[in-house]
């Protein structure tokens, strides 16, 4: 029977973050060697390699794939026999929490901010990114949570809806079109639309919910940032179709207007946890949490 330790099944894990021995080691504040050596003997241990080495980097392979989900859980619950005892805070551990871009910049902080003060809990890492970049961190096991826009199909992911937001479409304050009362479709034919890169929410709420209603329109750019389309609306290079949240401080600058388009331009918003993930205290907490927060904020 192997007798896998606590420190080997750290390293594993970290090593499935980082890649190679060397940011492996740097993160654990370990020696390559020590690193090394920890892998080789586990690997030995359980009589199966876990990771395919490819110029100098680890692939985890599909016998470390099965060991992945357990040796997560098994690390939380370990900490959680750590903080057992201690009375001073009920919920301990870090929690790393993915968000697609408007929930990140315009949701998160006030969910965290609330999280903070109701719990006490204070040791959150948020990473904010595109929706397809923050689900594979998490089906890797680099995240805890993700809250984005935009439901995914992964069967890796569970998915619960916990919040919604409303779309809009923007054009500059000088557009024509903003000086009518209602835009319709037939108005936006053969139009240029700056969108954000594959993988966004964003995006994908513009190619499913607007631009199959359009028989012709054209991409103008291709940008990975809110402001930077925003910006370009305000300039003059095309439509965008954004959350309102995001837009909302450069609508009451006046530097883009909204157009009233018959559309449903509702979305929602999804809190994603892998399958296989080991629901410590604080995760639970914090998924309880993002659950009740519209009513809250509401």
């Amino acid at each position: 029977m192997a007798n896998i330790s606590i420190k080997q099944l750290k390293v594993f894990v970290t090593i499935t973050q980082h890649s190679t021995l060397t940011a492996a080691s740097e993160a654990l504040f370990l020696s390559k060697a020590a690193v090394s050596m920890a892998l080789s003997e586990m690997e030995k241990q359980l009589g199966h390699s876990l990771f395919d080495r490819v110029n100098n980097r680890l692939i985890l392979n599909q016998e470390g794939q099965k060991l992945l989900p357990l040796a997560d859980e098994i690390l939380h619950r370990a900490s959680d026999i750590d903080d057992l005892f201690n009375q001073q805070q009920s919920l301990s551990g870090r929690l790393k929490v993915g968000a697609s871009d408007t929930i990140g910049n315009q949701v998160a902080p006030y969910i965290l901010s609330g999280f903070r003060e109701q719990t006490l809990h204070q040791d959150q890492k948020l990473f904010i990114s595109n929706s397809a970049l923050i689900c594979q961190r998490l089906i890797d096991y680099e995240l805890d949570i993700a809250l984005i826009e935009g439901k995914t199909l992964h069967p890796e992911l569970v998915a619960t809806q916990f919040s919604s937001d409303e779309m809009c479409v923007i054009a500059s304050a000088n557009h024509p079109l903003t000086q009518q009362e209602t835009v319709t479709l037939h108005d936006l034919e053969n139009s240029h639309w700056l969108l954000r890169e594959p993988g966004s929410g964003t995006r994908e709420f513009f190619l499913r919910s607007v631009a199959p209603r359009l028989e012709n329109w054209y991409e103008s750019f291709e940008l990975n940032t809110t402001e930077a389309i925003i910006n370009s609306v305000s300039a003059g290079l095309g439509f965008a179709c954004l959350s309102q949240l995001a837009a909302q401080p450069a609508i009451a600058q006046s530097k883009v207007k909204v157009l009233n388009v018959p559309l449903d331009m509702q979305r929602r918003f999804w809190m994603l946890v892998h399958k296989d993930k080991y629901q410590s205290p604080l995760l639970k907490a914090f998924m309880d949490y993002c659950q009740n927060w519209s009513q809250q904020s509401g």
